[in-house]
């Protein structure tokens, strides 16, 4: 059984075409209910600041966001009108709370939840980082399209970057939700030197579990030769032609994060296909 509720935060009209042409067709596959998810700024003037804001200026931002709000509408409307699955514009208000907090409240009633790569020249300031606290947050498998992605659709041929962590393991199960039947899967394990694959019993029992739910499954092994977990994700995706790679988020504290750096955000800032993020 696939996803039945599938979220996909829109957050502005130039990413809104790109959301849409990896949504539908899962939705359509899985037979989902899909909403399309829009947050409107809230014009907040904070306590303690001595500052009138005239009447023209609400008029015109109250334009601009309704203006921006029907383009997007306009965009979701065009992709879902002829299909046969339900689907539902949702425009909710930021109020007092962030835009991310809504998508984080509403994400957390989906079975899957799709988001674009950060716009750093056209999201809103209430919008920076928010696939990072969405994934952090909203306790439910996220995948993050590339800006202007014009890839396969999602779901033929898979890569899954594995080690034994409860992340990994999380992206694993959360994979099999949206895998064709019969789909190629690759389990590529990122190690120093190549274990012997007799003892990565792992592993093998995940590409098992696989195989035995229908899937195609092949366990592989790469070492770093200098380069980051990321990239090396990256880099066979490309080379098998994957149009997802799924992983563990964020396993390691906030704090590390910060000081050291994680494949999590490597992946986030660099990334040129879907990625289905589990924490």
């Amino acid at each position: 059984m696939g996803p039945k509720t599938i979220l996909v935060c829109l957050t502005t009209p130039e990413n809104t075409e790109t959301l849409m042409k990896a949504a539908v067709p899962l939705a359509r596959k899985h037979g989902a209910h899909l909403i399309g998810l829009h947050t409107v700024e809230a014009l907040l003037v904070y306590p303690g600041i001595a500052m009138h804001i005239p009447e023209p200026a609400f008029a015109t931002f109250n334009a601009s966001q309704k203006m921006e709000s029907e383009a997007i509408k306009a965009v979701f409307e065009k992709h879902t009108k002829n299909e046969d699955f339900v689907s539902e514009f949702r425009l909710i208000r930021a109020e007092a709370v962030s835009a991310v907090d809504r998508m984080v409240e509403c994400a957390r009633a989906a079975d899957l939840v799709i988001m674009s790569h950060e716009d750093k020249e056209h999201d809103r300031y209430d919008q920076r980082n928010a696939q990072t606290q969405v994934i952090r947050e909203s306790g439910r498998p996220v995948i993050v399209v590339p800006l202007d992605y014009d890839g396969p659709e999602i779901g033929a041929n898979l890569l899954l970057g594995w080690s034994d962590t409860r992340e990994a393991a999380r992206a694993a199960h959360d994979l099999l939700w949206i895998a064709d039947a019969g789909a190629t899967l690759t389990v590529l394990r990122v190690v120093k030197a190549q274990q012997d694959a007799l003892q990565d019993g792992d592993a093998i029992d995940m590409v098992e579990m696989f195989a035995r739910h229908g899937l195609k499954p092949t366990l592989a092994h790469r070492e770093p030769m200098g380069n980051s977990i990321a990239d090396v994700l990256n880099k066979a995706a490309f080379e098998i032609g994957a149009d997802l790679i799924a992983t563990g988020a964020f396993g390691h504290s906030r704090t590390y994060d910060f000081v050291i750096g994680a494949t999590t955000h490597a992946l986030l800032r660099d990334h040129k296909v879907p990625i289905l993020f589990s924490k």
